[in-house]
């Protein structure tokens, strides 16, 4: 087949099939909880590949290849080694203690599932306004998925990112977690594919000695601590702020909130092994920043290092370009595949913890989800019109700011069973926050996960002082 007609029948192909997963969820799709988190009827390894699917996304796929093809070892390793080990950690330690909760008190939200385990109302609409920080990773996507369809077709990126909006919310709109669930499902499938696939197709590069090769582009590059590097420099900014970062980004709505669609713990073990390898094969994804480095291409944006790559590695024959055009609609699954969770989970948040308070009738529930789809993607598409010069940075800003703020209000609503006071808690959230934001925005820490690190132990301080003190003084 002629590779231009490939590439349009399997665009078309792709598209059918999602839509069609996605009219399969809308039959189950009939209240804003079963838009939200389904009805807890999904196989777990389903929900595993999902989850897996939207950890990694546009991020591991496409945007942080770049970070190593710049900054090198230390940047594989913050995200490759100290990442994943903060991920699997998380799903380790919390996730049997999240789903108890959150099945005692019928959770649909990360911010639901504070509100009622804390009794404040006002805790929990402070966290259902700073979960909008997620729309910053949404431009990640929106802008990473836009540079795969210019590479793909003919268009300009302003257009792509058009036609990756109007393609996603409509797909989500339709079917709510349903659909997120099963087109991850498909998408986690293919993701994996490709992901080995470009792994074993560089490896070529690495040569018999990968350390000779690697320090053949600069000591620093080769370094575990690049000193060069003005974000992977020491033990802090590569392997404590990635552990404690990743940890921290598993309690994001998108991504703990799956945790809810299981049918209860028994499927547990199988969901978070299927998370665990699923995961472990998409990091493999990160290893394209050495080969595009050690190819020897110059490429001068960072966010495009992987289209360029693939771009260089595969054009110029009709089976490359087969071939190439597999990868990148693999890879837009990959953006796709959290893309959809994050407006899942945003759309239920802002219905269930923001407007439902309010006085929105639960029957106007499922519309005004929908609704507030389409809002999320009108100012997703604005952000990204004209996106900032690293993207993933921004990104990362919003989205670890996020998770500092997060990380003792869960840490505490898990592991301890009694009530906790609020004066405990609501102070820990604001300390983790403002803490990231000053240092990342005005103190000239230029790492986000190193920022945000510094404000997840502020928080976890203060909390430990504050429960350390109510126990001296009821001692008394």
């Amino acid at each position: 087949m002629n590779p231009e007609l490939f590439k349009y029948v399997l665009i078309g192909g792709y598209a059918l099939l999602v839509y069609w997963l996605s009219f399969m969820g809308l039959r189950k799709t009939f209240s804003a909880e079963s838009f939200a988190i389904g009805n807890k009827d999904m196989n777990p390894v389903v929900v595993g590949i999902t989850l897996a699917a939207s950890i990694s996304s546009t991020a591991t796929f496409v945007i942080n290849p770049g970070f190593v093809y710049v900054h090198g070892v230390s940047a594989y390793l913050h995200f490759a080694v100290a990442g994943a080990l903060g991920i699997f950690t998380a799903f380790i330690v919390l996730t049997r203690g999240f789903l108890r909760v959150g099945e005692a008190q019928g959770s649909l939200t990360i911010p639901q599932w504070i509100f009622q385990r804390f009794n404040s109302r006002g805790l929990g609409l402070f966290f259902a306004i700073i979960n909008l920080l997620s729309i910053t990773f949404v431009v990640l996507i929106l802008v990473g998925c836009s540079l795969l369809v210019t590479g793909l077709f003919p268009v300009d990126q302003k257009t792509a990112l058009v036609l990756v909006v109007l393609f996603v919310f409509s797909y989500v709109l339709i079917g709510g977690t349903y659909a997120h669930a099963y087109t991850n499902t498909l998408q986690g499938i293919m993701m994996m594919g490709v992901a080995i696939g470009l792994f074993a197709h560089g490896l070529h590069y690495l040569g018999a000695d990968p350390l000779t090769k690697l320090r053949a582009v600069g000591a620093d590059y080769a370094s575990v601590y690049n000193a060069g590097s003005t974000l992977y420099y020491d033990f802090f900014s590569v392997f404590l702020s990635g552990f404690v970062i990743s940890f921290a980004l598993m309690l994001q709505p998108h991504i703990l909130t799956k945790v809810l669609y299981l049918r209860g713990s028994g499927d547990t073990t199988k969901f978070i092994t299927t998370t665990v390898v699923s995961g472990s094969v998409f990091m493999l994804m990160l290893m394209l920043g050495f080969y595009a480095r050690l190819a020897g291409y110059e490429i001068d944006a960072q966010d495009a290092v992987v289209r360029e790559y693939l771009l260089r590695e595969f054009m110029g024959s009709a089976g490359g370009e087969i071939v190439l055009a597999f990868i990148f609609v693999a890879l837009l699954a990959a953006g796709m595949s959290t893309l959809d969770g994050i407006l899942v989970s945003l759309s239920a948040m802002v219905v269930t913890d923001i407007l439902k308070p309010m006085g929105l009738a639960d029957r106007h529930g499922l519309l005004v989800s929908r609704c507030v789809l389409v809002g999320v993607g009108l100012i997703g598409l604005w952000l990204a019109w004209n996106p900032p010069a690293l993207v993933g940075l921004f990104a990362q800003t919003g989205v670890y700011g996020l998770a500092a703020a997060s990380i003792a209000p869960i840490l505490l609503g898990v592991w301890l069973r009694g009530a906790v006071p609020l004066w405990v808690i609501a102070p820990a959230a604001f300390i983790g926050l403002a803490t990231h934001l000053t240092g990342n925005l005005f103190l000239g820490v230029t790492n986000p996960a190193v920022s945000a690190t510094y404000g997840i132990f502020a928080a976890l301080g203060w909390s430990t002082v504050a429960l350390l003190f109510r126990q001296a003084g009821t001692r008394i």
